[in-house]
């Protein structure tokens, strides 16, 4: 691209690069903010002697992430848990949006399955810049997603970011999650079908005999290998979503359970500021659903859809794979440490 398009590309991937960093920036501190000052779980430090972050912190607790650290906030994608966040808390202090009664979270829910139907039909256009315009409607979905998390916690007055499994609202938010990534892949579906991906080339016969104007035509893909590698996708989608939202489920029960003993209470600390745990969250900060659907988007954003599909095709499960392999190791190493002192404890009294 040449004039203001390669500037508008620059900028954006100027814009992209420093986000990245960003990223980076706000991993380390919220590791030195784990490691340095205590996890206030329900209030068991508020009327400690202890140094406590919200006391250090130059932004306001309210939208700082770092103040309220849980299980699933350091399982969250750093989209969602940096910038969405901390955007969702914002809007609601200026729009009230927690006040206004007939705005339920379940509300926003079937909301932003709309916002997906409308993002999944630009998607599939052939046009370049309703592609974008989709992804950035999807990514506004994402956002409403917080932000009907956001009220339900704040209706109920719970701090910092946790799932309530077994909930209504929980099952309601994850169905509109699934209708949302289907619309998306829909979309996907029908893009193909009318744009097919080529690959390699072929030269084409002209009346001219300089071979600088020589035409040259790619291989139409097969809509079968269009489908096998879409699906591979939507597969790791599948199991990433279930992986991810069972291991909040049991690291929460295992590291956020209330009501224990001081003894369970000091291990359920020891693990949840450990360097391990530390980096298994992260790894799944990046595996997780969510950022594999920014991932894709990014990919449709910048028109290598085709090229992202068949990088990850493979890759994808292996790499997933390998992290519910060590999550599953860590979990039940942390699960007996826990089990064993807490029998320890119950001999010695």
């Amino acid at each position: 691209m040449v004039g203001p398009s390669s500037q508008i590309s620059k900028l954006l991937l100027a814009l992209l690069f420093i986000t990245l960093l960003f990223y980076i920036y706000m991993d380390y501190n919220l590791y030195v903010r784990i490691k340095n000052y205590p996890i206030d779980r329900n209030g068991e430090y508020e009327n400690s002697s202890r140094t406590l972050y919200k006391d250090i912190t130059l932004v306001k607790c309210d939208i700082n992430p770092l103040c309220d650290v849980t299980v699933k906030a350091v399982l969250l994608d750093h989209t969602n848990y940096y910038i969405f966040a901390p955007l969702v808390t914002i809007v609601d202090q200026l729009l009230h949006i927690s006040d206004i009664s007939f705005i339920t979270p379940n509300a926003i829910s079937f909301f932003h399955v709309f916002v997906a139907i409308l993002s999944g039909k630009c998607v599939s256009s052939g046009n370049l810049a309703y592609r974008r315009i989709g992804v950035i409607l999807f990514e506004f979905r994402t956002w409403l997603d917080d932000m009907d998390g956001h009220v339900a916690r704040v209706r109920k007055h719970i701090k910092g970011e946790r799932s309530e499994i077994g909930t209504a609202g929980y099952y309601i938010d994850g169905i509109c999650d699934a209708l949302g990534c289907t619309a998306l892949v829909i979309g996907i579906l029908i893009f193909f079908k009318n744009n097919p991906p080529r690959r390699g080339y072929m030269q084409l016969p002209t009346s001219n005999t300089d071979t600088k104007d020589s035409l040259y035509c790619g291989k139409v893909v097969a809509m079968k290998k269009v489908l096998k590698k879409l699906g591979f996708f939507v597969i790791q989608m599948i199991l990433s979503s279930a992986a991810w939202n069972r291991y909040i489920a049991l690291y929460q029960d295992l590291l956020e359970r209330p009501n224990v003993g001081p003894f369970e209470f000091d291990r359920q600390d020891e693990i949840l500021t450990s360097s391990f745990f530390y980096a298994i969250s992260w790894l799944w900060r990046v595996v997780n659903i969510h950022n594999i659907v920014h991932c894709l988007l990014l990919a449709i954003f910048c028109d290598k859809l085709w090229e992202f599909l068949c990088y990850i095709q493979y890759l994808g499960f292996g790499i997933l794979f390998s992290v519910i392999c060590a999550t599953e190791l860590h979990f039940i190493e942390a699960k007996n440490y826990v089990l064993s002192k807490i029998s320890e404890s119950n001999d010695i009294q």
